[in-house]
């Protein structure tokens, strides 16, 4: 099979390898349609190997390290079962998959106390192996069952963009992460709106907030193209599109609140400035949750911290509730319009110079790139 291969930094090659064995028990063969880059696989292209394993340190599950085949969010279609898979099983030859490509290990004290999601020996197949040589950029892949979601195949879901639900289940972690369980009514300010952030307001209204007399949303991003996207997908009132470069964010956010300031700040940017301005946007006893990755230290400013006795969480990635939630509201159409975050399709054979470095050029005109081996999808 053709598969996008990681070496190292800015070293992707395109490269025929073995086809995965035949399925062991649990496990099944996917024929990828669709793989997604993501922010991670961005950083691993332009400066890793970080999450992606090296020889002198492989993988405690998979024992896999670099090169390895690249992207881990994808879905497709079954194309091999297990010998002995039962008849009367919910995977059939060509049934639709949404899957879950996260490595754990269930065993370790983060698994078996719900989790998942900071197991001490987590992965990707896509970043850290397995998957009988393949995943998201290459032809198939082995999975094990229970990363599998099964899709309706009866034209009610769209296919070539199901892929977005692996980002859309790190905003469903976040607000999870967040310990909220109603947000109705609730005023909610969202800093930067890259895939993450983006994934953080679909998920908000998937769970109602900012319809009716639901809460408000406001939102922080610079950039006039992201703002764009969501003025066109609805997530946010026009008048509610703060640019932090042009405006005061906290004052903007007390005066839209009659002076109370927001309930919680999900932080998508991970940039001090932005950090500050969400702690001095949230009302007394109010939440700062952190979902950026930050390359500098997080340092808390005890200026609206602690006089305000805000609380400050974080949230990592996602867990198996996550996948199932997303994967049940999208089949649901309570991600309409999701579609749009998709702002280039491609053939993988062009992933590094039309995917990566276009990344890397103009990384503020895309939401989402995603890329396939199957022609019949890029020209239906």
């Amino acid at each position: 099979m053709k598969a996008a291969r990681y070496y190292g930094k800015r070293d992707i090659r395109i490269e025929t390898v073995p086809d995965p064995p035949p399925p062991g028990p649990n496990q099944v063969t996917i024929d990828v349609y669709w793989g997604g880059i993501c922010g991670t696989d961005l950083h691993e292209y332009t400066s890793g190997p970080f999450t992606i394993n090296t020889p002198d340190q492989p993988h405690g599950i998979t024992k896999d390290h670099l090169p390895v085949t690249f992207g881990h969010e994808f879905c497709g279609r079954v194309s091999a079962l297990a010998s002995g898979y039962p008849a009367d099983g919910p995977l059939k030859l060509g049934t639709p998959i949404m899957v879950d490509p996260r490595i754990v290990c269930r065993k370790c004290t983060a698994c078996t106390s719900g989790c998942d999601n900071m197991c001490a020996n987590w992965g990707y197949i896509g970043l850290n192996g397995g998957g009988g040589g393949g995943a998201g950029f290459s032809e198939k892949v082995n999975v094990e069952t229970r990363m599998c979601h099964v899709l309706p195949d009866d034209g009610s879901v769209d296919l070539n963009s199901v892929v977005l639900c692996q980002p859309l289940t790190v905003g469903r972690h976040a607000l999870s992460a967040s310990g909220i369980t109603d947000f109705a009514g609730l005023n909610v300010l969202v800093l930067g709106v890259g895939p993450v952030g983006l994934a953080v307001l679909l998920n908000l209204r998937a769970k109602g907030v900012g319809t009716g007399l639901s809460g408000r949303v406001l939102v922080s991003e610079p950039t006039a193209k992201r703002s764009e996207v969501i003025r066109r997908l609805g997530l946010a009132g026009p008048e509610d599109l703060l640019d932090p470069q042009a405006s005061n964010v906290a004052e903007i956010c007390r005066a839209r609140t009659g002076g109370r300031g927001v309930d919680i700040v999900f932080d998508c940017a991970g940039a001090e400035g932005g950090m500050l301005a969400g702690m001095e946007s949230l009302r007394l006893k109010g939440t700062y949750l952190n979902i950026a990755g930050w390359k500098q230290p997080f340092k808390v400013p005890m200026q609206f911290a602690f006089y305000r006795e805000l609380t400050i969480k974080f949230s990592m990635g996602n867990n198996d509730n996550d996948y199932r939630e997303v994967v049940e509201d999208f089949v649901a159409g309570k991600f309409a319009g999701a579609e749009a975050l998709i702002t280039r399709r491609l053939p993988v054979e062009d992933l590094a110079e039309k995917g990566l470095e276009e990344l890397v050029r103009n990384k503020d005109d895309h939401v989402k790139i995603v890329a396939t081996w199957r022609k019949d999808l890029l020209n239906p």
